[in-house]
């Protein structure tokens, strides 16, 4: 008997870690949604890298908007026929402190990072239940949860509700739907940083480094396929949850 291929929507998949966690589950066999808002190039490229292992295709939304956080789900299961797991890489990554702080920032924030992926959870977990079968969300979150400091404060509020969902929406969607968190550390650089400081501000931790693209990825497939998991938080650091900064390593 041949195993129906699994199905994965990766929200924020046409380029940084979302990309490439795609591309991780693409090599693993698993048929690939591309969730893009508006890169649609590199988008296209994505799907074109994972079709080399899997099939995949690009769908567009804007998750700010719970009408197209609604229809997005749906959409992806009338072109693959179901899906199996959410993946949600997909985030606002704005910088407010406390003196700049209001409320628009903080809602702009709330409605990418948070209401979306407790959306697709909803969605997922009707999608399970009507097909008879079970189906896990990962959700992306950010070791600074574990050792906060002032800087991004609708950002870093955004993903600590996120982290407070994952327990509660593992204890309601149970035992359909598994949610799991990933956090990971310091792992891809940004317009913040020059190559020189994320370099050196990556070898902060006990390890000696911090995560990198593969090991986030590789901690994305272990959540998704260990059906034992739920309602906790995987970090993927290097232990830089440990140490105590007193400012994000982007303002560092």
């Amino acid at each position: 008997m041949s195993i129906p291929a699994r199905t994965v929507l990766v929200t924020g998949s046409a380029k940084r870690l979302g990309r490439e966690i795609a591309l991780a589950l693409a090599q693993a066999g698993w048929q690939v949604a591309v969730h893009y808002r508006g890169s649609m190039d590199e988008a296209m490229q994505t799907v074109a890298d994972c079709e080399q292992h899997a099939a995949a295709e690009a769908f567009e939304a804007d998750l700010s908007s719970e009408t197209a956080v609604r229809e997005l789900l749906p959409r992806v299961i009338a072109h693959f026929g179901q899906v199996d797991a959410v993946v949600n890489s997909a985030a606002i990554f704005e910088h407010d402190s406390a003196a700049s702080f209001d409320y628009t920032a903080l809602e702009r924030h709330l409605r990418v990072n948070t209401g979306a992926p407790i959306l697709l959870a909803q969605a997922l977990h009707a999608h399970a239940q009507e097909r008879a079968g079970d189906g896990v969300i990962v959700n992306l979150l950010d070791q600074k949860l574990w050792n906060q400091n002032p800087d991004f404060l609708s950002y870093t509020l955004s993903k600590a509700a996120l982290e407070a969902a994952n327990t509660m929406l593992a204890l309601a969607l149970a035992p359909d739907v598994r949610v799991v968190g990933v956090a990971p550390g310091l792992t891809l650089t940004s317009e913040f940083l020059t190559p020189e400081k994320f370099s050196a501000l990556h070898t902060l931790s006990p390890l000696g480094r911090s995560s990198t693209p593969a090991d986030v990825a590789g901690a994305v497939k272990f959540a998704l396929e260990n059906s034992s998991i739920t309602g906790t938080t995987l970090l993927v650091d290097g232990g830089q949850h440990l140490q105590r900064f007193a400012r994000d390593f982007s303002m560092m």
